[in-house]
């Protein structure tokens, strides 16, 4: 059978089309961002660089994420597909920053998956360490690491909506906790102001920036509810209200828990950045020890669901890259039964877990390497974010929807972007290795992935023509839809 003959099987037989409620779309944006996470891990990593200024850093990032999330809505309003903001782009830029965009994305989940795949082994080990079982640190690792991966990856194939369902539910429980800790730390200490944290006390600006590029990172994965566009109902308003309050939610949790979590540490023979169970140490030092089991099992679920939810969207980015050519055609290839991309996935899974595996083989921390796949991972997502601001109203113009305050918007957003990314670069680079390679690192791969298209249009000619018309396809399907009034497919 060709490779033309087999994409066009797939195209009949794809995904399941308004399969999954608002509920269930907001659990995979809300998952990817990992809330309960980041105070687990993230939050002391910001501090190691950030210090007292974390919340700021915090703060920053939810304005800033805030107007991306306005500018990814100008799509999610009008169309919907499975190929997040890669589909976007295309319909944007064309197709050639589409598809740079689309492999920046895959990198970015893969490395986001990697890194929250360590997160999941250190809490693994910390509820090990409660049992006082204990093999070699390095086989038990992979090993904890492989029974995620594997777990994540069947219920990834089995079915979308149990694995958004779970991935929701978790969070709330987890966060609830976590809350409930937080409560308890502001009742012991009197609701008082800390001037420490107010002032910036000692902040640095140059570290700062190093900790606001992992703030970032706490944030990125809101838009991959964008990736279920086949398979929500009513896309068109289960999508836009996604991506807009999942980083609203997380953005205000993130902000008082980094003030709550320095706060907390105040005074601790520990330091915040060294704790390899912060949440766990503030519920001691505040007499609720209960609660540190309680809340390492909680984050370990929280780093375990996000890596699921990264999987099912870079799944389904490289899913929607097969279905157009960009990638070999069976990797849009569909599952008979449960209707999920399983080639993507299975490929996804064993990427993101070889990844850390090599680097703790090689004797790497488990937060160091959070923290080196994270700020990689970050670079892809920020990449696609400052395209998606750019397309946003060079979209809406050729839409005839333009408006002064789309283009405010998209001037606004582009510079803090802008901004971020030269302020990472700057920050990383003169923190020396390994953090001055990253920005290397990313900017090869992503001549790799310009240079693999290349090839496949040489071979193909009128593979952008192709994918243009393909895009251009569902955009026309939602257009008639909207002028109906309708949100979605309802087959």
């Amino acid at each position: 059978m060709s490779d033309t003959t087999t994409t066009e099987n797939n195209k009949q037989n794809g995904l399941k089309r308004s399969y999954l409620s608002s509920f269930e779309v907001l659990g995979q944006s809300i998952a990817a961002i990992a809330p309960s996470a980041t105070p687990a891990l993230v939050i002391p990593l910001v501090f190691g660089f950030a210090g007292n200024g974390t919340w700021l850093a915090y703060a920053i990032g939810l304005v800033v994420f805030l107007l991306v999330s306005l500018s990814v809505n100008q799509f999610t309003k009008r169309s919907a597909t499975p190929g997040n903001l890669y589909s976007f782009i295309v319909k944007g830029l064309g197709t050639d920053a589409g598809v740079i965009t689309g492999w920046g994305l895959v990198l970015a989940y893969l490395l986001t998956a990697s890194a929250v795949l360590c997160g999941y082994i250190n809490y693994a080990n910390v509820l090990i360490g409660y049992s006082g079982i204990a093999l070699p640190p390095v086989i038990q690792a992979i090993i904890l690491g492989i029974i995620g991966a594997a777990i994540a990856w069947y219920i990834a194939v089995k079915d979308i909506k149990l694995s958004a369902r779970l991935m929701l539910s978790l969070e709330i429980i987890s966060m609830t906790l976590i809350t409930l800790l937080a409560i308890v730390v502001l009742v012991n200490h009197g609701f008082t102001i800390d001037p420490a944290q107010i002032s910036l006390q000692g902040v640095s600006l140059s570290s700062w920036g190093i900790g606001l590029v992992l703030a970032f990172f706490s944030f990125c994965g809101f838009e991959s509810a964008t990736s279920l566009g086949h398979e929500a109902k009513d896309p068109l308003k289960t999508i836009p209200r996604a991506v807009i309050s999942s980083t609203a939610i997380v953005g205000v949790f993130f902000i008082l828990l980094s003030y709550i979590e320095v706060f907390g540490f105040q005074g601790s023979s520990t330091a915040l950045n060294n704790a390899a169970a912060p949440l766990t140490d503030i519920a001691n030092a505040n007499g609720i020890g209960i609660f540190g089991p309680l809340i390492s099992i909680g984050a370990l679920i929280s780093f375990w669901a996000c890596f699921m939810a990264c999987i099912n969207a870079a799944s389904r980015v490289l899913y929607l890259m097969g279905q157009h050519g960009v990638v070999h055609s069976n990797v849009g290839d569909v599952h008979k039964t449960n209707r999920t991309p399983h080639i993507a996935i299975t490929a996804t899974v064993i990427v993101a877990a070889v990844i850390p595996f090599i680097l703790i083989a090689y004797g790497g921390g488990l937060f160091d390497i959070y923290g080196w796949v994270g700020t990689i991972g970050t670079y892809g997502f920020i990449l696609a974010y400052a395209l998606i601001a750019i397309a946003a109203p060079l979209y809406l113009l050729r839409e005839k929807e333009l408006k002064r305050p789309d283009i405010a918007l998209a001037v606004v957003t582009i510079i803090l972007l802008a901004a971020a990314i030269v302020g990472s670069i700057y920050s990383n680079a003169t923190s020396g290795a390994p953090y001055s390679w990253f920005i290397y690192i990313f900017v090869g791969y992503l001549i790799i992935g310009g240079a693999l298209f290349l090839v496949s249009k040489k071979r193909s000619p009128h593979l952008s023509a192709s994918i243009t018309t393909e895009i251009e396809k569902v955009h026309t399907e939602f257009r008639a839809i909207r002028a109906e009034g309708g949100n979605g497919p309802k087959h």
